[in-house]
């Protein structure tokens, strides 16, 4: 621990990594979706909630359930996408945390009412940005987007009986952000869009 990683894993995950709209006629195995999760679980939420919930949308008839959902400018780049993942998080994260933060058995009791979604997703939020460092060192390209009815989406995916809530730690979902997975086409990128500068964005106090 403490070590720095490699400047080449460095340019992999930030400095050379690229949100990409246009993809290779590549697939993406199940084995390596569950790689990444079993990557991305281990960064830190509060109370080691782990609010997020991920459903891979990868078959085409999940895909055309998905298309009605999505804003005219994101149909394309999301359906010839090898895979899409709903980024969500579950409201009752808390109903695991005599599992998750077994040390304080008093600990599910800390989150309720509207105090409860927004530590969901904020950590769920979290949690999606592990999701694409995670992707991102693997191999794979990510392109995380917002652009679609959220209402749609936790409709047709997330409420009960739509195939998801087959278990306790799917309770309560909430959709947060698309990222769609696979090999970009590099011919498909637009040029790189600026950042600002530490001073810019940054104090030292």
């Amino acid at each position: 621990m403490g070590k720095r990683i490699e400047d080449s894993a460095l340019d992999a995950i930030f400095r050379e990594a690229r949100t990409h709209n246009g993809w290779q006629d590549k697939p993406v195995p199940d084995e390596l979706l569950k790689e990444l999760y079993d990557l991305m679980k281990w960064g830190p939420t509060s109370a080691n909630g782990c609010p997020a919930r991920i459903v891979f949308v990868k078959s085409n008839e999940a895909k055309e359930r998905l298309r009605p959902a999505l804003a005219p400018q994101n149909v394309e780049k999301t359906m010839s996408a090898p895979v899409t993942a709903i980024v969500a998080y579950d409201v009752d994260f808390n109903e695991q945390l005599p599992r998750l933060f077994p040390h304080n058995p008093d600990a599910k009791s800390w989150f309720s009412g509207a105090a409860k979604e927004q530590n969901a997703f904020r950590n769920g939020s979290l949690q999606g940005a592990y999701f694409i460092i995670a992707a991102r060192s693997l191999g794979l390209d990510a392109g995380p987007m917002s652009g679609f009815d959220n209402a749609k989406v936790d409709a047709e995916f997330l409420a009960p009986g739509k195939g998801v809530q087959d278990g306790a730690t799917f309770r309560s979902l909430r959709s947060n952000f698309l990222v769609n997975l696979g090999y970009g086409d590099p011919a498909k990128l637009h040029p790189r869009a600026p950042r600002l500068d530490f001073d810019e964005a940054c104090r030292i106090l």
